[in-house]
């Protein structure tokens, strides 16, 4: 490849900075359109099933999983005991591992039928 159409596909990728002056990045150069489309439909199932958690479960994962608070954080914004955090955070895993199983375990076997491309690999 030619320096100045290597150049020219680096700066297709270059990200940029939104009204509020967030860097923006608006494609990976890794990942090509199958992985994105992927990446969005896994993405699309995690917040489905985030969303039909109850209550008292959904909002731990989103304090701990998505905020990225701590164990201690979490239970003084809930006004809970870091043990009663832990407890439904591991329940909320639990529910979530459950209903994905449920959405997309029987379509798992799909997932790994021979393909020749990926078992070149």
């Amino acid at each position: 490849m030619r320096p100045s159409s290597r150049l020219r596909r680096s700066k297709k990728f270059e990200p940029f900075e939104d009204a509020e002056g967030e860097v923006v990045h608006m494609s990976s150069p890794d990942r090509n359109p199958e992985q994105s489309a992927a990446d969005n439909e896994t993405r699309a199932l995690l917040e489905q099933a985030v969303e039909r958690l109850p209550d008292n479960y959904r909002v731990v994962y989103m304090l701990r999983e998505v905020e990225e608070l701590s164990t201690a954080e979490t239970a003084e914004v809930l006004e809970a005991s870091e043990e009663n955090v832990k407890v439904r955070l591991h329940r909320a895993r639990a529910l979530l591992r459950k209903q994905l199983y449920a959405t997309v375990g029987k379509n798992a076997r799909e997932a790994f039928t021979f393909q020749a491309v990926r078992c070149d690999a």
